[in-house]
C-alpha cells in the first residue's frame, strides 16, 4: 500500500513524500520532517492508526487523511478517527488494490491537497471531549435503553416543518456538535445529507444515535417524517422528501447523475421545497468542499426559508457554507457551537 501511495504522489508535481512502516516510526519521522499532511492507515503493526493519530493531534497537530477500508468495521474506526481529529478519509479500493488504484489516485490527490490548506486548532480536541463527557444522554449497554432525564416519550405525529442539514469534509464531528444540542422533544424532524460511501452512513447513524437526545436512523426505505427524529441519508444515493398517505416521508433514491455529490444536499432541499412551505423549512449548510447545497438553500432563502451557514472560523473546509454566503443565501452565519441554539431559536 505504501508503494502504491508513493507511486500516486510521485506522478504529481510539488509533493515531497517520506514513509513510515508503523505508528512509532511515524512519530519519530514527524519530529524532523514536519509534513503538511499525513496519510494514515488504521491497521498497522505495534501502535495502530488510532493511537498514532491521537499522539499526532496532541504532539504534532497537522492535517491527517485516513486511508480506510470500505467495510463496516473500517467505517466505525474511520468515524472514530474523525472524532479524534482526522480531517478526511479515502476508502481503499475493494478486491485487488492495484486494480483500483486509478480510481483512488485523483481522489487522494484532491483530498490531500485540500487537507494541506486546513488549519488544525489545538483547542478542538479538548472542547470536543468536554462536550461529549457532559452530554445529558446516558445509555444502558446491556438493555439498549436510552434515558433522557425526565423527558416523556411523545406519540408519533406527522411533521409540519423540517430541518435540512448538509455537510461533507469534516462533517461527522460537526454533526456531533450540532445534533447533540437538539432535545429529544424537538418539534421538527431533521434530515441529514452527509457525503459518504454507503458502508459508512449506517455506522454514522448508529454512532449519532448513541450521543444524541433525538432518535437517529439511516434511511434505507420510505420512512415517515416524525418530530423528535433525525434521518441520515444512505451513502452513494440521494434522499428526497415527498408526500404519501397524508404524511411527509423521506425516501432513499438512486443517485442522480445531474448532481455531482451524493447524498445530494441540493436535491434534498429542492424536493422539500416542493412539498413544504419555505417558511416551514430551516436549511443548515456546514463544512465541506465544493458547493453542494448552496444553490438550493439560496433559493430557499429567497422564498422565505431560514438558512444557516457555518462560519469560516469553525469550518474544516469553508467550501459549501462559504458558497452559500457568497451567493447571499445565508440568513445567518454562525459558529459551529452556535448552530444548535440558532435552530432552536428559529422554531420558537
Amino acid at each position: 500500500m505504501r508503494k502504491l501511495l508513493g507511486g500516486i504522489f510521485s506522478t504529481e508535481m510539488g509533493f515531497d513524500v517520506q514513509f513510515a512502516r508503523n505508528g512509532v516510526e511515524a512519530l519519530k519521522t514527524l519530529k524532523v520532517f514536519r509534513p503538511d499532511v499525513v496519510t494514515l492507515d488504521i491497521h498497522m503493526p505495534g501502535m495502530d492508526g488510532l493511537e498514532c493519530l491521537d499522539r499526532i493531534m496532541l504532539e504534532y497537530p497537522c492535517p491527517v487523511v485516513m486511508v480506510s477500508s470500505l467495510t463496516e468495521e473500517g467505517a466505525e474506526e474511520t468515524l472514530r478517527a474523525l472524532e479524534i481529529g482526522a480531517v478526511d478519509f479515502v476508502a481503499k479500493p475493494g478486491g485487488a488494490i492495484s486494480l483500483g488504484i486509478d480510481d483512488l489516485a485523483p481522489l487522494l490527490i484532491e483530498k490531500v491537497s485540500l487537507a494541506a490548506t486546513v488549519r488544525i486548532r489545538r483547542s478542538r480536541r479538548l472542547a470536543e471531549r468536554v462536550r461529549l463527557a457532559t452530554s445529558p444522554v446516558t445509555h444502558s449497554k446491556t438493555t439498549g435503553v436510552v434515558s433522557f432525564g425526565n423527558t416523556l416519550a411523545k406519540k408519533a405525529k406527522s411533521a409540519r416543518g423540517i430541518v435540512l442539514v448538509g455537510a461533507s469534509t469534516g462533517g461527522p464531528p460537526a454533526l456531533d456538535a450540532v445534533l447533540t444540542n437538539l432535545p429529544a422533544e424537538f418539534d421538527w424532524p431533521v434530515v441529514v445529507a452527509q457525503h459518504m460511501p454507503a458502508s459508512f452512513t449506517g455506522p454514522l447513524a448508529r454512532r449519532l444515535d448513541k450521543i444524541c437526545p433525538m432518535k437517529v436512523t439511516e434511511v434505507t426505505r420510505q420512512t415517515n417524517l416524525e418530530p423528535g427524529n433525525i434521518y441520515v441519508a444512505k451513502g452513494d444515493a440521494d434522499i428526497i422528501v415527498s408526500f404519501r398517505g397524508g404524511s411527509l416521508v423521506v425516501t432513499a433514491a438512486p443517485a442522480d447523475e445531474n448532481f455531482p455529490w451524493h447524498p445530494s444536499v441540493d436535491r434534498l432541499v429542492q424536493s422539500a421545497m416542493r412539498h413544504v412551505p419555505a417558511t416551514d423549512l430551516v436549511g443548515v449548510l456546514m463544512t465541506g468542499m465544493g458547493n453542494d447545497g448552496a444553490t438550493a438553500m439560496t433559493e430557499l432563502h429567497v422564498a422565505g426559508g431560514h438558512t444557516i451557514a457555518e462560519a469560516e472560523e469553525t469550518a474544516v473546509v469553508w467550501g459549501m457554507p462559504g458558497e452559500l454566503v457568497r451567493m447571499n443565501g445565508a440568513t445567518e452565519i454562525k459558529r459551529l457551537d452556535q448552530i444548535g441554539q440558532s435552530i432552536k431559536d428559529r422554531l420558537k
